[in-house]
C-alpha cells in the first residue's frame, strides 16, 4: 500500500539534498545538477546507509522505493522529451563537417576502447547469466556517451556558447546524443529480445514502421500546433495536454516494442517543432517542474542503488580507476585528435574534448538502464557510476585551465566581427 506521508517525507529530504548540495558544488564553480547527482549519492548506502543504517532503512525502507521510482521515471520521460526538443539540425550549419567527424570519431574510439576493456572486465565483473556480446556492447556504449544537458549549461555559464567552441561542442554533442541512444537502443534490443519477449525481427520491424511514422507522419501532424502556437502567441493548456498525451504515448509504444520507454519519449522530442518562441515555451512550462522536483528523486533512486561499499579490496579499486582512464583516454582523445585533424587549433580542439568528456546525468540513465536489464552487476554499476561523476567533475576546471578567460572573449570577439560583416 502507498504511504504518503512517508513519500511525501522521502521527497522533503531528497529535495533539501538536492538544493544544499548542488548550491555548494555552485560555489565551487561546478554545474547544479553535478552536486544533485552526488546529494543521491550521499543519500544511498555510500553515505547515509553507511553512517546510519537506522535512519536509512526508516527513510527508505525498501518497501517504499516502487513509488519513488514511479515518480523518477514520469521526470526523467519529461526530461527526455526536453533533451530531444533541444536537437535541432540547424546548429550544425556552417560546421556539419566538424560537428560529424569530431562526434563520430569521440563515439568509434571510447567504443572501441570500451569494447577491449569489457574483454578483461569480463570474467572478474560479470558471469555466464549475461551473454558477453551484451556485456561489451552495454560497456562500449556507456563510454560513449556525452551528457547533451550538462554540456550545454556548462558553456551558457561559461559564456561560450555562442562562440566557436561551443557551437562546435554543441553540435558534437547533439549528434553524439542522437548516435549513441540508437546504438543503446539496439543493445537494449538484442538483451530484451534474447529474454523472449518478443522476437528481435517483429521489434525491429515495429520500431522501423514506428520511427518512420515518427518522422514523416507525427511530425508534420505537429507543424498544425506549431502554427496555432504562433497565431495564439501561446501555449494553452490544450496544446500541453495533447503534448503530453504524445510524449506518454510514445514512450509506452517503445516499451511494448521491447526498446525501453525512455526512446518514445526521446524522439517524441526530436520531431517536435523547432520554432525557438515554441520550444521555449515548452521549457518554461516543464523544466521547473522536472529540474527542481522530479529529476532529484532520480539521482536519490540511483544513489539509492548504488553503494560504493561494495568496492572493496585493491582489485575492485583498480577496475574502477581502469574504467575511467579508458573513459577519459577514449573520450578526451577521440574528441580532441579529430578536432585538430579537423583544421581547429590544439587549445580549441583541446577545449572540445574536455567539453565531449563530460558525461553527467545522460550517464546515469545509461546505468541504470544496464542495471535495469541485468546486463551489469550492482559493483560494475557503482564503478561506472563514479566515473560519470569524477569525468563531469573535471569538465569545468579543466576548461578553464586549458581555455581561460581571454582566450573565450577572443573567441566570442572574432565571432561578432564575422556577424558584423
Amino acid at each position: 500500500m502507498s504511504n504518503l506521508p512517508l513519500l511525501l517525507v522521502q521527497i522533503a529530504v531528497i529535495l533539501f539534498a538536492a538544493r544544499i548540495v548542488g548550491w555548494l558544488f555552485r560555489r565551487l564553480g561546478q554545474p547544479q545538477v553535478m552536486g544533485e547527482m552526488v546529494a543521491g549519492i550521499l543519500l544511498g548506502p555510500s553515505l547515509l546507509g553507511w553512517l546510519s543504517p537506522d535512519i536509512s532503512a526508516a527513510l527508505f525502507p525498501p518497501a517504499s522505493l516502487g513509488f519513488l521510482n514511479s515518480l523518477s521515471q514520469i521526470g526523467l520521460l519529461l526530461f527526455m522529451f526536453l533533451v530531444g526538443t533541444k536537437l535541432n539540425t540547424e546548429i550544425l550549419r556552417g560546421r556539419k563537417h566538424t560537428a560529424i567527424v569530431t562526434s563520430h570519431v569521440s563515439i568509434i574510439v571510447p567504443f572501441f576502447l570500451g569494447t577491449l576493456l569489457a574483454l578483461y572486465l569480463y570474467p572478474r565483473l560479470s558471469d555466464n547469466s549475461v551473454a558477453f556480446t551484451h556485456f561489451a556492447l552495454f560497456v562500449g556504449t556507456a563510454m560513449s556517451i556525452t551528457a547533451f544537458p550538462v554540456l550545454a549549461r556548462i558553456l551558457t555559464e561559461r559564456n561560450l556558447l555562442h562562440g566557436r567552441i561551443g557551437a562546435v561542442s554543441i553540435a558534437c554533442a547533439a549528434v553524439d546524443d542522437v548516435t549513441a541512444w540508437c546504438i543503446l537502443a539496439g543493445v537494449v534490443l538484442l538483451v530484451r529480445s534474447s529474454s523472449g519477449t518478443l522476437p528481435l525481427w517483429l521489434t525491429v520491424i515495429g520500431t522501423a514502421i514506428y520511427v518512420g511514422l515518427m518522422w514523416f507522419g507525427v511530425q508534420r501532424a505537429l507543424r498544425r500546433l506549431e502554427a496555432s502556437f504562433l497565431k495564439r502567441n501561446s501555449l494553452t493548456q490544450e496544446m500541453m495536454s495533447i503534448i503530453l498525451l504524445l510524449v506518454l504515448v510514445s514512450g509506452w509504444v517503445t516499451e511494448r516494442l521491447g526498446i525501453h520507454a525512455l526512446f518514445g519519449a526521446f524522439l517524441m522530442g526530436v520531431v517536435m517543432p523547432k520554432d525557438q518562441g515554441f520550444v521555449r515555451a515548452l521549457k518554461e512550462k516543464l523544466e521547473g517542474l522536472v529540474v527542481v522536483l522530479l529529476l532529484p528523486l532520480y539521482f536519490a533512486f540511483t544513489g539509492l542503488r548504488t553503494s560504493i561499499g561494495l568496492l572493496s579490496g585493491a582489485d575492485m579499486w583498480f577496475y574502477c580507476s581502469l574504467i575511467i582512464v579508458v573513459a577519459i583516454v577514449g573520450k578526451f582523445g577521440g574528441a580532441t585528435v579529430s578536432a585538430r585533424l579537423s583544421g581547429m587549433p590544439w587549445r580549441e580542439a583541446g577545449a572540445v574534448g574536455i567539453l565531449m568528456n563530460t558525461r553527467g546525468l545522460m550517464e546515469l540513465v545509461v546505468l541504470n538502464i544496464g542495471l535495469d536489464i541485468g546486463v551489469i552487476s550492482p559493483a560494475l554499476f557503482a564503478m561506472m557510476v563514479v566515473m560519470a561523476l569524477v569525468t563531469t567533475f573535471m569538465t569545468t576546471p579543466l576548461l578553464d585551465l586549458v581555455y581561460a578567460a581571454p582566450e573565450r572573449r577572443h573567441d566570442l570577439a572574432e565571432v561578432e566581427t564575422v556577424r558584423a560583416a
